[in-house]
């Protein structure tokens, strides 16, 4: 039996073009007179949309590990009823790679109502647990951050040849946040608060302290002194106003500018970096440690430059909030090579902030709003349940689909 021809460049651009245009419809993207695409109506609802490719991948992805995983680690969710606000008392439990600890903090990414990335290059994930009951509160993954965010530079004020020096000293928080029933309780507050921790810095100081530079290749002697974080959609609602004993835990510095790659599903993109491994371009495997996230962007700007569609559709529109928590109190002027020590006075344990964030917005919000309460355990199972059949609307995805206050409708990172 003979193959198939292998197809010509020239037919797979037209296929790659073909299906990018049947996508960004199906996402909302309406076709105008002269040819070009009007991008949706931005708002959180539509940006919901635009991830619902994504979704839908990561529900055929994930269904199998669901079913195998669920019955084993719902015990650690917990009911409202297993709740005394009070009482919480969170501990964070580094993960390992291919442990139950690693399989749960995955089943914990799936409540969330945006697909929750990977990560890049160095990465320390943390359950944080609530030692009063033994039960979840959120989790935290920290990764490397990406080389240009414009807003984060403008900050600092270095040039580029020291942030190829110094870069290695800032973390960026990917995933953040509390889930249900905690996440009603203004537990993803507490959650982020903990990025800026004593047990934070020193598990980043046992791990990295003495690693090779992402851009420079040398060995330097790192320490963590900011991590920065965004929004999942638009301005922030958790992370701002995070303050305690008037320390700010997490400061706004602007607003990203809009481009981005996430409405450019998976399969998409494998079948983007076949075609330039056709064409033998440098971006069809440039994936290794240091690139990150930069240059999955700079292969889809090529893919769409050279298929002849307009690069300006990774404009998507969607401004995400930026944040920095600084664990140092002279992170700045250790980033610019001012300062060679930090200093890390008044960086508090997990013990101390938590006593905190408690008295000042779990046990006021439990009073205020006790309908954390009615969550039960097995809402969660439900929940994952229908995410590993690829329903799509699913209790946390949906305010109004669900029976329960809207506290309830997503664990996101916003």
């Amino acid at each position: 039996m003979s193959r198939p021809a292998r197809r010509t460049l020239k037919q797979l651009e037209a296929s790659l073009r073909a299906r990018l245009h049947r996508h960004l419809r199906n996402l909302g993207y309406s076709k105008l007179k002269d040819g070009t695409l009007q991008k949706p109506e931005i708002s959180k609802e539509s940006f919901r949309a635009l991830h619902a490719q994504q979704r839908k991948a990561r529900f055929d992805e994930e269904k199998v590990f669901v079913r195998n995983r669920l019955p084993e680690l719902v015990g650690h969710f917990a009911s409202g009823s297993e709740i005394r606000p009070e009482a919480i008392a969170p501990e964070l439990e580094l993960v390992a790679s291919d442990s139950w600890q690693s399989d749960l903090f995955r089943l914990a990414t799936l409540t969330w109502s945006v697909p929750v990335s990977q990560g890049y290059g160095r990465r320390m994930r943390f359950l944080v647990w609530d030692r009063s009951n033994s039960k979840l509160i959120g989790i935290i993954a920290l990764g490397d951050p990406v080389f240009n965010l414009r807003v984060r530079d403008a900050l600092i004020g270095w040039d580029v040849e020291a942030r190829k020096e110094r870069l290695v000293n800032i973390m960026d928080a990917y995933v953040l946040g509390a889930i249900p029933p905690y996440n009603a309780l203004l537990g993803g507050k507490l959650v982020a608060s903990l990025v800026r921790s004593l047990e934070v810095r020193n598990v980043f100081r046992t791990r990295y302290g003495l690693c090779r530079g992402i851009i420079s290749k040398q060995e330097k002697n790192a320490s963590l002194v900011m991590v920065t974080t965004s929004s999942a959609l638009g301005r922030s609602a958790v992370y701002n106003r995070l303050v305690l004993d008037k320390v700010n835990y997490m400061e706004s510095i602007g607003f990203t500018s809009g481009w981005g790659h996430f409405h450019i599903p998976d399969k998409l993109f494998s079948d983007m970096r076949s075609y330039l491994k056709r064409r033998r371009h440098a971006y069809s495997n440039n994936h290794q440690f240091g690139n990150g996230p930069n240059w999955r962007f700079r292969a889809v700007r090529e893919v769409l430059s050279s298929i002849g569609v307009n690069p300006s559709l990774l404009l998507h529109g969607i401004s995400r909030e930026v944040f920095v928590s600084r664990l140092a109190k002279n992170a700045e002027a250790v980033l610019l090579g001012e300062a060679k020590r930090p200093n890390w006075s008044g960086l508090l344990s997990v013990d101390d902030v938590s006593e905190k964030a408690i008295s000042r917005w779990i046990v006021p919000r439990a009073q205020r709003r006790p309908e954390f309460a009615q969550w039960n355990r097995e809402m969660t199972r439900s929940l994952l349940e229908r995410f590993s059949q690829g329903q799509v609307g699913a209790a946390t995805d949906r305010a109004d689909s669900s029976p329960l206050p809207t506290e309830f409708a997503a664990a996101t990172n916003e």
